[in-house]
């Protein structure tokens, strides 16, 4: 099995874990992990690392998020979404939804949120989400997250459409919640670099090269035939004069070889990707 990235649509109803280890009995590999996992009811972009790739999650789930969601006023639930059990009703009249639409475009920016409490933050060594399912109740601390864009798409009776753009470890549920309701939909169009559009089959020929995807979220350095034999071996070579954190060092076939940094005079493989076999 090749190294690389999968980019899926995940459909409702089922769990990220699910689709993981789907991809994992039709590719034949349980060397397999992803940038970022959507709940059950949400659909949408899902970015699996296979074999080696794994090890540049890191990197790709960092992008901004697009999402595509649907809020439904005046009812809070346990989840802050329409899987929860209803712990707080109120009317819903043309004064609440003007002031949840003003909330809405408010929150564009740097903003301190509170994770849903059935989040997947560890607490003490523990998933947030399942403290709650046996029994415990949580409060987490507020983080800080970026809101690039809120568009409204439409408003009806109790319900709110709309298309958001966000830094990664946002919470659309907490978004729905801060607005006095919870969501009811929730689409992923896109998991940069990566969009909806990139979505393919569980199957190799889908597979996207790890110095394609690579080369959309770090900037790269054309390597020489010598000195890819030096980083496959682990060792260093001239600097880049580049003062980025991590560069995608590529073969001149076009091959993932290492990512390095930058240290003074030289640079150093932060990880390797070629093997001495596979070195050009």
């Amino acid at each position: 099995m090749n190294a690389g990235f999968l980019v899926l649509d995940k459909p409702e109803g089922i769990t990220s874990h699910d689709l993981v280890a789907r991809a994992r009995r039709i590719l034949g590999t349980r060397k397999i992990g992803h940038a970022g996992t959507l709940d059950p009811m949400a659909s949408g972009v899902m970015v699996l690392g296979i074999e080696s790739a794994t090890r540049l999650l890191d990197y790709i789930m960092q992008g901004r998020k697009r999402y595509l969601a649907t809020i439904k006023l005046g009812v809070l639930t346990s989840t802050d979404d329409r899987e929860g059990e209803v712990i707080e009703t109120s009317p819903v009249d043309s004064d609440s939804i003007e002031r949840a639409t003003t909330a809405l475009k408010s929150m564009t920016g740097v903003i301190d949120q509170v994770p849903s409490s059935v989040s997947a933050i560890k607490v003490n060594g523990k998933r947030a989400y399942q403290r709650v399912r046996d029994g415990e109740k949580i409060e987490l601390k507020a983080r800080k997250v970026e809101i690039f864009k809120i568009d409204i798409l439409n408003v009806r009776s109790d319900e709110i459409d709309v298309d958001i753009t966000c830094s990664a470890g946002t919470y659309i549920r907490s978004i729905a919640r801060d607005v006095g309701g919870h969501l009811i939909s929730l689409r992923r169009i896109e998991a940069s670099p990566f969009t909806i559009e990139d979505s393919g089959d569980i199957e190799p020929s889908a597979l996207i090269p790890a110095a394609t995807a690579i080369a959309k979220v770090l900037p790269i350095r054309k390597l020489s035939d010598n000195e890819v034999s030096a980083l496959s071996f682990g060792k260093q070579i001239s600097t880049s004069g580049s003062a980025e954190s991590s560069i995608a060092a590529i073969s001149p076939r076009g091959d993932l070889v290492a990512v390095i940094k930058d240290d003074g005079d030289v640079a150093t493989p932060k990880a390797v990707f070629a093997t001495r076999e596979g070195a050009d």
